[in-house]
């Protein structure tokens, strides 16, 4: 097995960074059965969710930790090639800063819907796809809001997370695909997956809907590295031109 710890993380847009979200949830495990990890500023007793800020720190403490980890989390890390044209960016570091620059969905008391009302400088239409959307049967567009199964709102207020562990743990992680679609040997991973490509292998049992995406993404990425698998799905079947747009697009995790 390539990791010690298989991290699935189920993803929210939902109210503030520090909002408290029963969508926001956690399954890790260390070569067994994914078990759910709370919250760790939880008080002795108490039962509450996690904040996309407390999850951004934990990764960043997981990183600095020595163990060596592969996280999955349930968000568009990019967008669709046309967008890195529109505004004239060329690598996704670019895009990182532009993105916080315009949509600064990280500070606190900020919500994703009130920088929609001021209409940013910066967006994109429901009918632009990414090329690893495209790949799937169900994925929606990264611009696509107010819809059932809508990624939109957890994507544009995730990002600015991957750029907050970028600038804490540098080299530390590797983003995949954008810091290379090889993963150097030694080094710790997050990956943007998509939940439905998993939550129907495994049973639900007593788990929530949110629990389920989790703790399915953590199982399938322990699954596949125990049996020798993982590393095919770094090198989906691409055209040299698609994965130059992929480059900057990013792509989904076990979409091959």
């Amino acid at each position: 097995m390539n990791y010690d710890f298989h991290i699935g993380i189920d993803y929210s847009g939902a109210k503030t960074p520090t909002s408290r979200l029963k969508g926001l949830q956690v399954y890790a495990a260390e070569g067994e059965t994914p078990q759910i990890v709370t919250s760790p500023s939880i008080p002795e007793g108490k039962r509450w969710n996690w904040t996309r800020q407390e999850i951004a720190d934990w990764l960043i403490e997981q990183a600095r930790s020595g163990k060596r980890f592969i996280a999955g989390i349930d968000h568009g890390f990019s967008f669709p090639i046309r967008y890195f044209h529109r505004y004239e960016l060329t690598s996704w570091q670019k895009f990182l800063d532009d993105f916080v620059e315009h949509w600064p969905t990280h500070e606190p008391n900020m919500y994703v819907d009130f920088i929609r009302d001021k209409k940013p400088a910066r967006v994109g239409s429901n009918t632009e796809f990414r090329i690893t959307e495209k790949w799937t049967s169900s994925a929606k567009s990264v611009f696509q809001f107010d819809v059932q199964g809508q990624v939109a709102k957890s994507t544009h207020a995730g990002i600015p997370w991957l750029k907050h562990i970028r600038d804490e743990v540098g080299e530390a992680v590797h983003v995949w695909p954008f810091d290379g679609w090889k993963v150097p040997d030694g080094k710790s991973m997050i990956a943007e997956v998509y939940p439905s490509i998993f939550r129907n292998r495994y049973p639900r049992d007593e788990r929530t809907g949110d629990q389920q995406d989790a703790y399915a993404i953590a199982r399938w990425l322990g699954d596949v590295d125990e049996q020798g698998f993982l590393g095919r799905y770094f090198d989906p079947p691409l055209t040299d031109e698609d994965r130059r747009i992929a480059d900057l697009e990013g792509w989904i995790l076990g979409i091959a």
